[in-house]
């Protein structure tokens, strides 16, 4: 029973994570498209709030990564990774672990 509350919150935690990347990767795009002005402070700030929300997560992946020309690939990472340990943690509750 334990696993199964262990498993809702860490999905929970999950989700609330892969929206926070999702609205930085949209805001990205829209700044590198010239959608949204940077000069505005409002967007500068949401987006560095959100820079400022993952770095702790994504910084480490950056610096194990390899460079790829300017692409960043840590939040494809962090989201695979996230997928793997929801992956395992459903595959131990199921086993009864």
């Amino acid at each position: 029973m334990l696993i199964y509350t262990l498993l809702g919150m860490v999905q929970i935690v999950f989700n609330a994570i892969w929206w926070i990347v999702m609205a930085q990767f949209v805001m990205g795009l829209l700044i590198a498209f010239n959608v949204v002005d940077t000069r505005n402070d409002a967007v500068l700030r949401f987006y560095r709030g959100l820079s400022s929300l993952l770095e702790p997560v994504l910084g480490p992946i950056r610096r194990s990564l390899p460079r790829a020309d300017g692409v960043d690939f840590s939040p494809l990472v962090l989201l695979l990774g996230m997928q793997l340990v929801m992956y395992l943690l459903s595959v131990l509750a199921h086993q009864g672990y």
